[in-house]
């Protein structure tokens, strides 16, 4: 057979128009250093950004090159040329911005929320409900979908090279940079990291029955504040047999205390005819390193297969990830990571959490059904 390389699909598809004007709400790293880079590669219409600090925003505008400065978010909101909405503030403020921004729906089209959409799933569920009620497309920014290797997995699945699914696996031992308002809410994984897997873990096989979770904090970051979720390792279940599990150790050892490091985030899914495993190149940030995959499937019998690029994670998942609502904007359709499709994530996050309180497996379901969630 020929190598199956060349339609291995790892780059998004992108709007054939892409004029639309955007507005950012936020000046921080994942605006400055992700969103705008990404947005500049692709040619998207990056018009105006306003955050708390004004002065920040003028500083980041010069950087990027994006025109117009506000001095609040709630001015931006008033430009009639902006149509899109791109949000990049702490999750305990999402909320509040959304609920402000569908006061403007007469020119607003969509929204780019980050993820988490909310500091739970009831916010998440209200925040989808406003912008459905305004006639405004919320997307989710889980950019992980569009890191290349697991986007490289999700074709090679869709193709049928590994057959059925069997077991997959996320092994993360990195070291994150914590931000701020994560002091104010107790997070250190679950919300932050997990959620990227969790939400991969869909992305690659649909909705798990139950998953079953067990934390304990990172000792590191307890001596900054107290959390519970610092170290995560679950399971999840699907009624097909599939297990899915992943061990997100923020600790990875006692590296910067001078211990020989052992960094990074590995994956691997085995199936019935075949085997693919990769590397997240993030850890590496900011040296720009190509996340990786490789497989070998039954159709090719003795042979891996290794395709690669020169696109990273950070920051060109952040092109994938507004496309995916530019094209659902010019299609009329859902986005890929509709706000809707985004619940389903919450709640294995809220799960995740649930199980670790209440040691016990949790019922997706569970969740979906007190917050009136249809499947």
């Amino acid at each position: 057979m020929q190598p199956p390389l060349a339609d291995i699909d790892y780059l998004p598809q992108l709007p054939r128009d892409r004029t639309p004007a955007i507005g950012c709400i936020g000046a921080g790293f994942i605006v400055a250093d992700c969103h705008l880079v990404a947005y500049q590669r692709a040619g998207f219409n990056a018009l105006a950004i306003a955050s708390r600090d004004p002065a920040k925003a003028r500083r980041v505008a010069d950087q990027r090159q994006v025109p117009r400065v506000y001095e609040t978010y709630q001015q931006l909101l008033c430009d009639p040329d902006i149509q899109i909405v791109d949000i990049g503030v702490p999750p305990d403020i999402q909320l509040e911005v959304i609920r402000e921004v569908v006061r403007h729906g007469d020119h607003i089209r969509g929204v780019l929320a980050q993820k988490p959409l909310g500091v739970n799933l009831a916010e998440a569920v209200e925040a989808v409900q406003l912008c459905a009620d305004a006639g405004i497309t919320l997307a989710v920014n889980q950019n992980m979908r569009y890191d290349q290797s697991v986007r490289g997995c999700k074709s090679v699945l869709d193709r049928g090279y590994l057959g059925e699914p069997v077991l997959a696996s996320i092994d993360m031992r990195a070291i994150p940079h914590w931000m701020p308002w994560q002091q104010r809410q107790g997070w250190v994984t679950l919300r932050i990291m997990s959620i990227h897997h969790l939400d991969t873990f869909r992305f690659w096989f649909g909705e798990p029955l139950r998953v079953f979770a067990s934390v304990r904090p990172d000792p590191r970051t307890s001596a900054r504040f107290a959390h519970e979720d610092g170290i995560c390792v679950y399971i999840l279940e699907y009624a097909d047999g599939l297990r899915a599990t992943s061990c997100d150790d923020v600790w990875a050892g006692p590296e910067i205390a001078g211990t020989e490091p052992d960094i990074g985030i590995r994956w691997r899914v085995e199936g019935t005819d075949g085997l693919a495993r990769g590397t997240i190149g993030w850890p590496d940030y900011p040296q720009p390193t190509p996340s990786t995959l490789d497989f070998a499937t039954n159709r090719a019998p003795g042979q891996w297969f290794q395709p690669r690029w020169n696109e990273v994670w950070f920051p060109d998942a952040f092109v994938g990830t507004m496309a995916q609502l530019l094209c659902a904007l010019e299609d009329n359709r859902e986005p890929e990571i509709s706000g809707r499709d985004n619940l389903h994530t919450m709640a294995l996050v809220d799960a995740c959490y649930r199980s670790a309180k209440e040691h016990r497996a949790v019922e997706l379901a569970e969740l979906l059904e007190e917050h009136e969630i249809r499947c």
